[in-house]
């Protein structure tokens, strides 16, 4: 079908597409990865600061209430705000990609039988509270890190009460 020289210059084209894309891999790498080991793992000291005119410094966040915040949680809109956990977490006592949230409430963190949790997780002590549970949902990879929960966490204060409060039913 093809003769020697046809052949050798497709295996030739491939070689050099070959090298033309290791060679353009790695130059990429060394312009865009700059650090200590030229993968971005060092840490680099800000080169300058641009001033800008009526901005304030941020002011520390006041600590939330949990128990006012809870004393008006909601149960039901909970259930609703549950919707982002179902596609991970299950109630009905198995298990899935995440532990099943039936009964956490109260329960030891990283208690479950039969399922893998990070070690984030088996190093944190105590029990699913309020407390904890707030925090948590707040930002998993924040609170635990180095958790293989990859949910970006719920920021309103009120979603991550009414939650609470519904798991808090599911005992």
């Amino acid at each position: 079908m093809f003769d020697t020289m046809t052949l050798t210059k497709i295996v030739g084209g491939f070689c050099g597409m070959l090298l033309v894309f290791l060679l353009g891999n790695w130059a990429a790498e060394g312009l865009y990865h700059v650090g200590a080991s030229g993968h971005g793992d060092g840490e680099h000291a800000q080169a300058y600061t641009i001033a800008v005119e009526g901005t304030k410094e941020a002011e520390p966040e006041e600590p939330v209430d949990l128990d006012a915040l809870m004393a008006s949680a909601d149960a039901a809109k909970g259930a609703k705000v549950f919707a982002k956990c179902k596609a991970c977490h299950k109630i009905d006592g198995s298990n899935s990609t995440g532990p099943h949230l039936d009964g956490v409430f109260d329960r030891d963190i990283a208690s479950v039988p039969d399922f893998g949790y990070s070690d984030a997780l088996k190093n944190l002590d105590g029990q699913w509270n309020v407390e904890h549970l707030f925090g948590f949902l707040q930002s998993p990879k924040s609170y635990a890190p180095g958790t293989k929960m990859t949910f970006a966490g719920l920021p309103k204060e009120s979603d991550r009460a009414n939650l609470i409060a519904y798991l808090e039913t599911l005992k």
